[in-house]
């Protein structure tokens, strides 16, 4: 046998810092030996071994010649340098969790209708049909249960032995899937029950330090309960794990007296004045949500609701919503509309924001906010009196909320924005997950979805309005909302519009595929889409391209009614169901 390749000798260099994460047992790459590269395996990673984390098997050679090396004599997709500058870091700077190589090829499914302007898009409402496809015989199953505080969310996926490498597809659907449900409902506890080593591979993931760790801080603040750790516990059996259980909750649907109310979005803040159902006053006023001071929030709601309460004779009652959590006591337990707030500061001057404004405004009268998805899903239950209704708003961000066949809320957060949607492995990170996630709906059913792609359609928009221009990788919205205007107004011109029918095309896509994904766990008869994104000719196509993906690509699925309303409801029909909302 032929000697294995050697090192060469390098001149001493500046230490690079590796991130070995990306690298698993079995990965083929190119390892450096006598001053050029070779075929080579991973073998293992060690965290104990500092200096050369990594074991390789040269390929043609025997087990003899295996050796540690470290990142500076290895090539691979897989492997980068801690720190190094990339779209990641514009967005955020941590590393986004990624998909093993074994999973690739079962999860990533490539859509029939691709994406004009995103052709790397691949569903994760395909790869878990593949998956479960591939999984139909598996024998082991994982059950989990996700604990709120008034409800518990279950699923149960079937799941490979733990010894081959699907098991890497299990582990890492799995994780995707929890995340999704955490964000339809919140959660403060996550257990578990199933094959012991991918049990034990999910409470890692779900742990500070790992792959959910953005999911992991952020819940204790969403349940409204900062000082208590999210929680992870295995169990030895499903039987241990409590049942299924929702908390619908009833809303008022009747505007009648004289009401005033809100709809706080990342990008404005919309305010209406409504007489026994008839809109007498309505407007969107813009803000910056970034700003540290929740004086300046106190004062920009109050300075827009005055305005409003000026078009009635008196305030009978105050209604309003907001992105993120609200208590049933009008409290502002979560809402990333103050992103920039410090704790301390939030707890002393945020919580209680509404009900100071309603106070200040109107004196004791009637109040309810509530979650801006769940009263999209009210506004679209006035308009098409049905049930079973999704009211997605494309506006700063994807704003979703859901109606039982009662025209109820199920009691859950529906912060959609926040789920993953694509799971291509170069999908785009996002500021708010601080580049912990890629393919979150953030920047795919809000108004980001279309500007990331501006540059692509060859829309004219300055320079630093092109993604991922750093102007348009943080949690500003300012940018976003001008640049869309741009985008509506280049549809409206006939020679550029079919390139900016792309932008529109592409978002629908996104809409097919993610109201298919939604299907899984909703019952959706009907479907009402509102906010700015949809507005205009483009958002006519936009509709017309998510059929034609659910027609086409599920043509299994119910069907699916969808409905639209005039721009003047687009815009602020969350606002006007929101006046509804307290009861005289």
């Amino acid at each position: 046998e032929a000697a294995a390749p050697k090192a060469k000798a390098k001149a001493k260099a500046k230490a690079k810092e590796y991130d070995y994460s990306g690298l698993e047992q079995g990965l083929r790459l190119q390892a450096e030996a006598e001053g050029k590269y070779w075929a080579a395996e991973v073998v293992q990673v060690s965290s104990k071994k500092k200096d050369t984390p990594v074991k390789i098997h040269w390929v043609g050679y025997t087990n003899a010649s295996d050796e540690w090396v470290s990142g500076e004599r290895l090539r691979s997709k897989a492997l980068s340098v801690k720190g190094a500058k990339g779209k990641a870091s514009a967005e955020g700077g941590a590393k986004p969790a990624n998909m093993p190589f074994a999973a690739r090829g079962m999860l990533l499914v490539k859509p029939k209708i691709v994406p004009p302007l995103d052709p790397g898009f691949r569903p994760l409402i395909l790869a878990k049909k593949a998956y479960l496809e591939a999984a139909k015989d598996c024998t082991s199953k994982l059950d989990w249960a996700l604990i709120r505080s008034d409800g518990v969310g279950r699923y149960t996926l079937p799941v490979f032995e733990e010894k081959t490498k699907e098991s890497r597809a299990s582990i890492y659907l799995a994780g995707v899937l929890i995340q999704e449900m955490i964000w339809q409902r919140s959660a403060s506890e996550l257990m578990l029950a199933g094959p012991p080593k991918i049990c034990k591979a999910l409470a890692a993931a779900y742990s500070k330090g790992g792959a959910y760790e953005f999911e992991v801080l952020s819940m204790p603040n969403v349940c409204g309960h900062p000082e208590t750790p999210f929680k992870v516990t295995i169990k030895e059996s499903a039987d241990e794990l409590p049942a299924a259980k929702d908390t619908p909750q009833i809303c008022g649907k009747d505007a009648t007296g004289c009401r005033l109310a809100f709809d706080l979005g990342k990008s404005d803040i919309k305010t209406v004045a409504v007489k026994d159902n008839e809109v007498m006053y309505s407007k969107e006023t813009e803000w910056d949500v970034t700003s540290e001071d929740p004086d300046y929030h106190y004062n920009a709601i109050m300075d827009a609701m005055k305005l409003a309460k000026e078009c009635l004779p008196k305030v009978d009652a105050i209604g309003g919503s907001a992105t993120g959590t609200i208590s049933a006591d009008n409290e502002a337990t979560w809402c990333d509309i103050f992103p920039n707030v410090k704790p301390d500061v939030y707890k002393a001057k945020v919580v209680d924001i509404f009900k100071r404004i309603a106070k200040d405004l109107a004196g004791d009268v009637p109040l309810k906010v509530i979650n801006d998805g769940e009263v999209t899903a009210l506004a679209a239950v006035q308009k098409i009196k049905h049930g079973n209704v999704m009211g997605i708003s494309m506006g700063s961000s994807e704003g979703a909320g859901y109606a039982n066949e009662d025209g109820n809320l199920l009691g859950w957060i529906n912060e959609l924005c926040y789920v993953k949607l694509d799971l291509n492995p170069k999908a785009p990170t996002d500021p708010w997950s601080k580049g912990k996630h890629r393919g979150l709906s953030h920047l795919y059913l809000g108004q980001r979805g279309a500007t990331k792609l501006a540059g692509k359609a060859g829309v004219d928009v300055p320079d630093n309005y092109k993604y991922p221009h750093p102007d348009m990788c943080t949690i500003k919205h300012e940018h976003h909302a001008q640049c869309l205007k741009i985008i509506q107004k280049a549809m409206a011109d006939p020679e550029k519009a079919p390139q900016v029918r792309k932008i529109y095309e592409t978002v629908g896509v996104y809409l097919g595929y993610a109201l298919a994904q939604y299907c899984e766990w909703y019952r959706i008869e009907h479907v009402m889409i509102l906010g700015r994104v949809s507005k205009g000719d483009g958002g006519d196509l936009m509709l017309e391209t998510a059929q034609k993906v659910l027609q086409e690509e599920f043509p299994d699925l119910p069907k699916i009614t969808f409905h639209t309303a005039d721009d003047h409801f687009k815009g602020v029909g969350q606002c006007i169901a929101a006046a509804a909302l307290p009861k005289i």
